[in-house]
């Protein structure tokens, strides 16, 4: 079996192309959105500021505001994703496991927003684990492993005809210089 890396990055490049197109274009077009995601209020919500720095609202009552807020869906703190205190801001995002967010003034407890976070979701088609758990370590990181390889292969193809002109010029002008040499020792 002879190796004939033209023809076999060619190959490589047209099949594991084809191989991945559906999880690179998913992460992709995934990608594209979560790099605007802080541009577009539909993706991530923005961040609000509260009337003074510092967080003061005990974490029971974080909760029981949060019960209050029918698209939370909130029961109990299992409810609840996490919380992202922004002291700086003086705001409490309570993100529900349902996708939805609120923000509240972390002293007052006063609802500043309450709006759906697809951000999360995009992240996780991103990844792959919105698809099942499984599909980031079994699809998606082989993927990114060809297309690794796709790069690879497509530098050696898009520089292999430069390198291939240089020589052959080499080649072509150490042949000249060869011919002349014999035709000067000819004519002595």
């Amino acid at each position: 079996m002879s190796i004939n890396l033209r023809k076999d990055s060619r190959k490589l490049h047209r099949w594991g192309s084809i191989l991945i197109a559906l999880p690179f274009i998913i992460v992709l077009i995934s990608g594209l959105f979560l790099q605007v995601k802080k541009q577009f209020d539909w993706i991530q919500p923005p961040s609000q500021s509260g009337n003074t720095i510092g967080a003061s609202v005990p974490l029971d009552s974080v909760l029981t505001i949060a019960k209050s807020i029918p698209q939370l869906e909130t029961n109990k703190w299992t409810d609840i994703d996490r919380l992202d205190v922004r002291p700086d801001d003086g705001i409490i995002k309570i993100r529900g496991t349902n996708g939805w967010e609120v923000q509240i003034d972390s002293h007052s407890g006063e609802i500043l927003q309450v709006a759906q976070r697809r951000s999360d979701i995009i992240e996780a088609i991103h990844d792959g684990s919105w698809f099942h758990e499984e599909a980031k370590l079994w699809i998606f990181l082989p993927s990114a492993g060809v297309v690794t390889i796709l790069w690879l292969t497509g530098i050696y193809l898009f520089f292999y005809p430069f390198w291939a002109k240089y020589h052959n010029k080499k080649r072509l002008k150490k042949r000249k210089e060869k011919r002349q040499k014999e035709q000067e020792t000819l004519q002595l």
